[in-house]
């Protein structure tokens, strides 16, 4: 079970430290399998935030010296999920999860997007002028 673990979080790691590759294969795999870019592309970001959350985590803890970073992301999202949620119930009387789900994911695939890039650009600015990450 470690050696499996081990592989996994691997794999993860070296996903996750440019998103653009995971992105790019699921969307024209997907693609090619179902011949349907709306939804590859649907696909490729509700993937790829996965990815997206623990770099940005990983960026921020690192950039920002603390330990928060993972934490930080899912109280916004968890807020955010409140937040769509209360609007849903006073417009419409109830809760619908999936598309509330949904669309605090997309909305993470954005945000964590705009983030990653920020972070990258400061990060690399910081090793590059200070020489220490």
């Amino acid at each position: 079970m470690g050696i499996i673990w081990t592989g996994i979080t691997h794999l993860y790691g070296y996903l996750a430290v440019i998103p653009v590759i995971p992105f790019a294969i699921i969307l024209f795999g997907y693609w090619a399998w179902i011949r349907d870019w709306k939804k590859a592309f649907r696909a490729a970001m509700d993937i790829t935030t996965v990815f997206l959350i623990g770099c940005v985590a990983v960026l921020f803890d690192t950039i920002f010296g603390s330990r928060f970073g993972f934490y930080g992301i899912m109280l916004f999202m968890l807020i955010g999920a409140g937040l769509l949620g209360n609007a849903q119930f006073r417009k419409r009387g109830s809760v619908d999860a999936k598309k509330i789900f949904r669309t605090v994911w997309r909305l993470g695939f954005f945000s964590m997007s705009i983030l990653y890039i920020l972070f990258m650009v400061i990060g690399l600015g910081k090793m590059m002028f200070t020489g220490m990450a």
